[in-house]
């Protein structure tokens, strides 16, 4: 079993920036890709940014040019660095793991494991 615990987030001025930070602990090792997601008040679960295990990243477009991803793995841990925020971008923000768990017969079932969310708030 994978465990998430999110840092950081918070209210910032428009333009302002975050950093997000995700700890990962238990079975580090079966996880492939490390997720961030958004959810405004109201409205669905949305992906913004995705790094996997070799360090490929994914950004979503209405984000991209404003956030950095980044993994230690030494640490554990997964970033989310948010630049130029928006009164827009004011959302809950969750981290997510995404991997395979193996059965003692080797039968592998795919999971997704959530952080408890941060909330972030741009406004002036």
């Amino acid at each position: 079993q994978v465990h998430l615990v999110q840092s950081g987030g918070g209210v910032v001025q428009p333009g302002g920036s975050l950093r997000l930070s995700c700890v990962a602990s238990g079975s580090v090792h079966s996880i492939n890709t490390m997720e961030w997601y958004r959810q405004a008040s109201g409205g669905e679960r949305e992906l913004v940014a995705s790094i996997g295990r070799s360090g490929s990243e994914w950004y979503a477009g209405s984000m991209k040019g404003r956030l950095a991803i980044s993994r230690d793995n030494a640490k554990n841990t997964v970033y989310l660095q948010m630049n130029s925020l928006k009164p827009d971008d004011s959302a809950v923000y969750l981290c997510a793991a995404e991997g395979l768990h193996y059965s003692d017969s080797g039968v592998p079932t795919a999971y997704r494991l959530w952080g408890q969310g941060t909330r972030v708030s741009v406004s002036s």
